[in-house]
């Protein structure tokens, strides 16, 4: 790990020693845990962009279709379900 020195108020500094006390942490721990969060938070972004833009694509090159029927009704998708008695 690399030290890292920051300009903090000091009673912000405090309050926050006090609040990580009380979570049994450190203002260090959470600062780390912060920075790794947001460090990571682009590259998960533009994954889930990317996954977004090849559903999309596979959306849009997909073959499949519904006949030109469209979709059913709700009466329709759920007749089978309240026929009595069932098969």
């Amino acid at each position: 790990m690399t030290d890292l020195t920051l300009t903090i108020d000091a009673e912000v500094l405090e309050k926050a020693r006090m609040r990580a006390s009380e979570e049994d942490t450190s203002v260090d721990a959470l600062v780390r845990e912060f920075l790794g969060k947001y460090a990571e938070e682009r590259a998960a972004r533009e994954k889930r962009e990317e996954a977004f833009q090849d559903l999309l694509r596979i959306s849009r090159e997909s073959k499949a279709s519904s006949g030109g029927k469209g979709l059913p009704s709700r009466e329709e998708t759920y007749e089978e379900r309240t026929r009595w008695p069932r098969p």
